[in-house]
Formats: C-alpha cells, structure tokens, sequence
C-alpha cells in the first residue's frame, strides 16, 4: 500500500486524503451496489471517519438496503463518481470506493458480501471470507 491515500472523483472537485490504513477491503455483489458501480460489483475499502480528510461539494442518495440498513451513497455532484457510503449500522466508518482512489494497485478484497448474489460469470476467490447475504 502506499504511503500517502489519496483519491477524488473525476473531474477532480471532490479529493480526499487518508491518514490511517483502511481497516478492511471488500467487494459487494448485492443488485444496488451493481447499480451504483456501473459493474458486476463494488469494491470498497472500510476507513475510519476520523482517518479521512474530504475537501469539496458532494451530494447523497438515500438508500435501504436488503439488509434493511439505511445507506447514503455519496458521490460528485458535477460528474456523478461514486466516492463512498456510509452505513447506518456502521456509523464510524466510511466504505471508500476503491474505484476512486488515485493508486487502487494496493486494494485487494479480504472479504466478499451477498455472493449469493454475484453473477453467475464472477469468480468468488476462496481465501476471502464470504458471506451469502451481509456479514452481520
């Protein structure tokens, strides 16, 4: 992993720095994390919220998710990158998209959420711990 984490959006009006080691990696293959990647999953890196820095204007869906769990989705209000969202359940921490980060060669899922969902074609990796549904 790099020294320094960064990442933005885009067109660069959303950046944002990380000052501690996320705490987890990890890919969701539930059907709102597919819409809101534009891919067969998400991807994200679960950091502190104390550990992250976010300089510019974003804007937040609303979401229930299948675990009935409130979800903000946030992302750039100019050119609609997914930043991360923050979940009710877990309000200490933001679920980073690692599809935002500047140098995502480090990022590496640890974990697997809603494999009952994935898509038939997407290899689940063994040595991660998976999970059907939520992980709790």
């Amino acid at each position: 992993m790099a020294d320094k984490i960064t990442g933005g959006c885009l067109c660069g009006q959303v950046r944002y720095e990380i000052k501690a080691e996320p705490r987890l990696q990890l890919a969701c293959h539930c059907a709102d994390c597919r819409k809101e990647s534009g891919s067969a999953f998400s991807m994200s890196a679960l950091v502190p919220r104390e550990d992250i820095i976010i300089v510019g204007e974003t804007k937040t869906y609303l979401d229930t998710g299948d675990s009935g769990n409130q979800i903000s989705r946030v992302f750039c209000p100019n050119c609609g990158s997914s930043l991360y969202s923050e979940v009710a359940a877990r309000p200490d921490a933001l679920a980073l998209k690692a599809g935002s980060l500047d140098d995502p060669g480090w990022f590496k899922p640890r974990v697997n959420l809603w494999t009952d969902s994935a898509l038939p074609w997407v290899p689940i990796d063994p040595a991660c711990k998976n999970f059907p549904k939520n992980a709790g």
